[in-house]
């Protein structure tokens, strides 16, 4: 790799090809902090290792009659092997969540056992026979519901019960599928929710989105606030050494770096361990700081870009622009599916049909950590043409999913799109992933005024998991396009 600029009698290409490992050290707890690590030592993913955040505890909840009448699946059924089969399969798919079976086969039972409990995160009701009316005795008690249907066991209960809860407005979400995947993504947001609770964001600066109560109150996180001046503490004890080595990591794995001098990278591998440094402090698990005010105002000297590229890719959220509903929305997705997510400032071509999602920082590995790196760039950040920023070349070809949580509203904005370009167009910030929308462009257009610019894209096809936790979560969804 041989970058464009080179400064004085040495160019800024680099030898440096420096191993991928992760940053942060394994995480010790959600309550209880992150543990000192070196600069290279092994992270792991949102969320996958938090000690001291207890498991979800989730009633299994199974229902049917006696086996010796005839219903549907069909006398005689062998319901207790079904059961021992599906509670098994669960436990080794969700290891985050501690499952309590338990088989209950009427209403009144159902409201006498359940009514009392208080230190459960929610119930995974499987109809494996019908009727009984347990899913609708659950379903009313008003906690996070899943209703599973064991396909030709339980059909005819699970249609009717789920359709009551919808229309009744309960915290219902409902699986029907004969992929077992599909129950298990449901069930995984009984762990995404869990976590959430046991997160902080650390806040830089004040900003926009939503409200830090709304966001607490909704799903238990924190917003810790800090002052640009507090964020300044921590970049001025920055170890040289140590922000140049990450400066050599990011020029060495680039496929190229236009305008950046040397330094202003180490400046933003500097500004990088402050964050990362701060966020130990403050035991956070996401960050989010005012960077274009805080720079433009001359309360920081180096843009966090790159350490959000870093974080980001590493499985922890770093948000722009003190943004609090696209970090929960980070967050939440995050633990939810495992990927980061990309904030932007979207354009609309309808001459195209594409929506062009542009940002000047963006994530590389955009299915995770454990998966691929695709190219980027190094670039100046583009307004102010300063400072050192992102231009990540996604993957095409790929179905995307496009969000805002906000707890305020209790609703979820969303909408699909399939990438087709990465945009190579001076003007505006200099990642540009355009795609083509899912339903009606023109759609597209009716949202900003009431949600703002920015919107969160996730890549994968992530429907029916958004739907499932907006209903364990009692939010509308609102289809966007």
């Amino acid at each position: 790799m041989r970058t464009r600029r080179e400064t004085g009698s040495s160019s800024m290409e680099s030898t440096c090809q420096l191993s991928r490992r992760e940053f942060l050290g394994t995480c010790t707890a959600c309550a209880a902090g992150w543990a000192a690590a070196s600069v290279f030592a092994a992270t792991p993913a949102l969320g996958q290792t938090m000690p001291e955040c207890p498991k979800a505890r989730v009633r299994l909840v199974f229902s049917h009659i006696p086996p010796g009448q005839p219903t549907w699946p069909n006398i005689g059924y062998d319901y207790e092997h079904r059961k021992k089969e599906l509670t098994q399969k669960l436990e080794k798919a969700c290891p985050d969540v501690e499952f309590l079976p338990v088989t209950v086969r009427d209403a009144e039972t159902a409201k006498k056992l359940f009514e009392p409990d208080k230190d459960v995160d929610g119930y995974l009701c499987c109809t494996v026979g019908i009727w009984t009316g347990v899913p609708q005795a659950v379903a009313a008690l008003g906690r996070p519901t899943i209703f599973v249907d064991d396909l030709y066991g339980g059909s005819g209960e699970f249609l009717v019960a789920y359709a009551a809860a919808r229309r009744n407005g309960w915290k219902v979400a409902g699986v029907s599928s004969n992929n077992f995947d599909d129950v298990v993504a449901a069930a995984k947001c009984f762990s995404c929710l869990k976590k959430l609770r046991y997160s902080n964001i650390l806040r830089i600066g004040t900003g926009f989105g939503c409200s830090p109560e709304g966001v607490e109150k909704v799903f238990g996180t924190k917003t810790v606030y800090k002052e640009h001046s507090d964020l300044n503490k921590y970049y001025e004890k920055a170890d040289t050494a140590e922000a140049r080595k990450w400066a050599e990591r990011w020029i060495g794995q680039a496929e190229e770096v236009v305008e950046p001098s040397r330094e202003e990278v180490i400046k933003s591998g500097a500004m990088y361990l402050a964050i990362r440094e701060m966020m130990n402090e403050h035991k956070a698990q996401a960050v989010t700081i005012n960077c274009l005010g805080g720079f433009y105002g001359g309360l920081i000297t180096a843009y966090p870009c790159l350490g959000f590229f870093q974080l980001n890719n590493d499985g922890y959220v770093g948000a722009c622009e003190s943004d609090l509903k696209s970090t929960i929305t980070m967050l939440l997705m995050g633990y939810l599916t495992g990927r980061p997510g990309f904030i932007s400032d979207p354009v609309i071509d309808t001459s195209k049909n594409q929506i062009i999602y542009a940002h000047c920082v963006a994530p590389s590995k955009v299915f995770g950590p454990d998966g691929k790196s695709n190219p980027y760039h190094i670039r100046s950040h583009s307004e102010d043409r300063k400072g050192a920023a992102i231009r990540s070349l996604m993957p095409l070809g790929e179905m995307t999913t496009t969000l805002e949580f906000d707890p305020d509203k209790k609703q979820v904005l969303m909408h699909r799109a399939k990438t087709v370009e990465n945009i190579d167009e001076d003007k505006a910030c200099r990642t540009k992933l355009a795609a083509e929308p899912v339903g009606d462009i023109n759609k597209l257009f009716n949202y900003w005024d009431t949600w703002g610019w920015h919107r969160v894209t996730f890549y994968g096809d992530l429907k029916r998991p958004v739907e499932h936790i907006a209903a364990l979560l009692g939010f509308e969804v609102i289809q966007e396009a």
